[in-house]
């Protein structure tokens, strides 16, 4: 009996000891940061798709989001909402490890990444990554003017000083509201026409075609990048009445013009193009832009991962979307009153490389 309880007592003392450190394992092991390898090893296991995205909202983690770790994570068969959540999670530290916050942290609510799984986004979504973390962009709506001058470079076009006043005239609030009123081809259009001082000269002299100018207000994004590589991650999967397949992301150089606006592209038309609701306008076949160079991977039908193929000279950029044909042919309609396709044409979402980048 006596040799019996020698051998109980280093049992229950191992029992008790088990009993008082597996709390305190178990804490420590929750308190690791969640990684790639975690959410695929939950994936591979059959887990709930709510259950990991909660794991991942309710954790801290040190995701890699770069472009081939997306990539390694799709081919892995995690789906778009688990990615999504893994966006909005960022490469965030523990609490006791985190470092200040970024720019991109800083941002506003209303431009913070968007909530996990609210990816039935009716409007394109762009998020740049910075150093882990994902930030949505603002879309700006590009203003639109005509030009007599032929679209020969973007430089050029950014000296048309009759054109930038036609653009200054499409943003005040009496041309915004003649743009509800599409009954005229003037009113139509909401366009400032480079070379003259009232819209009555548009009807004055017609031409068979005029240049149409792209361009967003303000010399400069608010939107200021830590990094000359940025990563972006665009989802167009849910605009309504596109057909996702049919377009694709882009980088494009934004040209700065007389300290009033950036534009972004030009390309000839008719002069009552706007005002135009058939599907006859081949905008892109002649469209020109300054594209960046980019490595692009499709996720699915309009989601991607992009980013420069190299590092960005300091300037202004902007990510736009363009149709995988440039024979695809527009509703000026739809260009002017910015939905369907033409909204998706009309869409910029600008960032800023700073000179000490580079």
């Amino acid at each position: 009996m006596i040799a019996d309880r020698k051998m109980k007592l280093p049992v229950l003392l191992i029992l008790v000891l088990s009993a008082a450190l597996g709390p305190v394992m178990i804490g420590q092991e929750s308190h690791k940061p969640l990684t790639n390898a975690d959410v695929i090893k939950m994936v591979k296991n059959g887990l709930p798709e709510s259950v990991i995205i909660s794991s991942i909202q309710s954790s801290a983690a040190r995701f890699d989001l770069s472009p081939n770790g997306l990539i390694s994570l799709h081919k892995a068969g995690v789906s778009q909402k688990t990615m999504d959540a893994m966006m909005a999670a960022g490469g965030s530290k523990p609490p006791a490890e985190a470092a200040a916050p970024s720019v991109a942290e800083k941002a506003p609510p209303s431009e913070a990444a968007p909530p996990p799984g609210k990816t039935k986004s009716r409007v394109p979504v762009v998020s740049i990554v910075q150093n882990g973390v994902a930030q949505k962009i603002p879309v700006e709506k590009t203003q639109l003017a005509q030009t007599k001058n032929k679209p020969t470079s973007m430089a050029k076009l950014a000296t048309d000083t009759a054109m930038i006043q036609g653009l200054q005239a499409t943003v005040n609030t009496a041309t915004g509201e003649m743009a509800r009123h599409v009954s005229s081809p003037v009113a139509g259009s909401a366009l400032g026409q480079a070379g003259a001082g009232a819209f009555s000269s548009i009807l004055g002299q017609r031409k068979p075609k005029v240049t149409y100018v792209w361009a967003i207000p303000n010399p400069a994004s608010t939107n200021v990048l830590s990094t000359d590589a940025p990563q972006v991650s665009v989802n167009f999967s849910s605009v309504p009445g596109v057909n996702p397949d049919e377009f694709e992301p882009a980088i494009v150089k934004l040209t700065p013009a007389q300290n009033a606006f950036r534009l972004v592209g030009a390309t000839q038309g008719k002069e009552d193009a706007l005002s135009n609701s058939s599907v006859e306008w081949e905008i892109y076949s002649g469209f020109l832009e300054d594209h960046v160079k980019i490595q692009s991977q499709k996720l699915g039908p309009g989601q991607y991962q992009i980013s420069p193929a190299s590092p960005l000279l300091p300037g202004e950029y902007g990510v736009v979307l363009r149709p995988v044909s440039k024979s695809k042919k527009f509703s000026g309609g739809d260009v002017v009153r910015y939905q369907g396709e033409g909204m998706m044409f009309d869409s910029v979402w600008s960032f800023q490389v700073p000179a000490s980048e580079n």
